[in-house]
Order: C-alpha cells, then structure tokens, then sequence
C-alpha cells in the first residue's frame, strides 16, 4: 500500500516510537493520522486526530474502533516492559505484559480487521522486538510476550491475507526512547525506525529487521540451543563493553 494519502491509527502516540510513526506518517503524506494514548492530554503532535485508548480494555479498544472506522493502516506500538523474572518475578506484573504486548494488540487486530476490509484491505504493523528469539535475565517476561506476539502475527497475517490485509511484523534492538534510557549502546532513531517500517510496508514486507542487531540475532536461530545462547551471551557482553 502506498504511505501517501493513507489513514493511519497509532497506540501510544504520546511519545517514542509512537510519535515517531505518528509524525513520519503526517510528513510522508498520510491524509489523517490518529494519534491514541491513555491519556490523550499527553499528546503534542500537530495535526494529529487524538483519542484516547486503554488497548487492555476491550470497552475502550470498541470506543476507538467505531470513532475511527475509516482507517486503512493500523500501527500496533503500545506496550510495557515491567522488567519481571518469569520463575520468581510478580505473576501479576507478567499477566499485565501478556494482556498488553499480546492480547492488547490481538484486540485491536480483531476489532479494526472488519474496518481494514471495507476499506480496501489496507495494513497492519506490528512493532515487536529482537527479543521474540532471545531473552535475558530481568526480562523474561518480556520476551514471553515479544516472542507470543510474533506467533500470534504469523498467524493473523495468515487469516487476514484472504481480505487482503498485509500484516508486517517490525524488529529492532534497541531504540533511543524512554524505554532504553539506561542503555548506553548504539540505538536506531525512533524516526529511523517508523521509516523502515513504513518502507515495509510499502514494499509489501511481511518483516522488517529495522537494524543490524536484529538481523544478527535472527541470523542465529539456526544454531542449537546451546550455540545461540553462548553466541547471544558474547553479543550482550561486546554490546555493554562498548
């Protein structure tokens, strides 16, 4: 699909990468942008249609739904690290990923799908991470939920390709937003990052690998257990050495 006269509908507009898709989506031509959030007050993106969305609550995802039926290019970006072990971390605070880097983003994909299919099948971005293949200690429960997401975007892409629907899954490493602010590594621009994604999708790419980190990760699935994880720990020790 083409970026240029396009409706677009972004979750967590207020601020890093949402504001990012948010504003390249305006420069590159899209002819309405929704800019959501929690709290919609937040948002300071001129030329934006602001509305405000829970994407955990299924009232609020319906409320969004039928105030914006005419978009054609849906971005799913909103989601939470809470930083939770999956063995001895709060179960409340991995149930809360799951219900918002998965469920929240299956929600939205379930109540736009029949929207994108009227209007012409139109595209769904799904942002989710290089941690769908690897997790780390202090994060697990964030790569449980980065690594359901990919699984639950191969599969909708498979169910939605009969209306004509593309479903583009977008990876990255690390990108210069709030969420990385204690990493001191290389991280690829959020504006870097909505153009890659936006460029998949113009391209018809059911993947984007947004950088280097994440096409080196992916590079390695094909190694055994043992060999990805040695690979991955040398990865990891290089890139806070650095």
């Amino acid at each position: 699909m083409d970026i240029n006269d396009s409706i677009a509908l972004v979750t967590g507009a207020n601020r890093g990468l949402g504001r990012a898709f948010a504003q390249r989506l305006l420069e590159r031509g899209a002819r309405k942008v929704y800019a959501t959030a929690r709290r919609p007050e937040t948002v300071d993106l001129p030329g934006v249609d602001v509305l405000p969305l829970d994407i955990t609550s299924p009232a609020s995802v319906r409320a969004v739904a039928a105030a914006a039926p005419d978009v054609t290019l849906l971005v799913n970006n909103a989601g939470i690290q809470t930083g939770t072990d999956l063995v001895t971390g709060s179960l409340d605070a991995v149930r809360h990923e799951v219900e918002t880097n998965v469920l929240g983003h299956l929600e939205m994909i379930r109540a736009f799908a029949p929207a994108l299919a009227r209007n012409g099948g139109g595209a769904i971005v799904n942002v989710l991470s290089a941690m769908s293949w690897f997790g780390t200690r202090g994060a697990g429960a964030y790569h449980l939920t980065k690594a359901a997401a990919w699984a639950m975007t191969n599969g909708v892409r498979l169910e939605l390709a009969d209306q004509g629907t593309l479903v583009t899954a977008v990876h990255l490493g690390l990108a210069d937003t709030d969420m990385s602010a204690g990493w001191p590594v290389d991280k690829i621009a959020p504006s870097d990052l909505a153009d890659a994604a936006l460029d998949g999708v113009e391209a018809g790419s059911a993947e984007v690998l947004a950088d280097q980190w994440s096409r080196d990760v992916k590079s390695r699935l094909t190694l055994t257990p043992e060999e990805f994880n040695a690979a991955m720990d040398r990865a990891l020790a290089a890139l806070t050495a650095a």
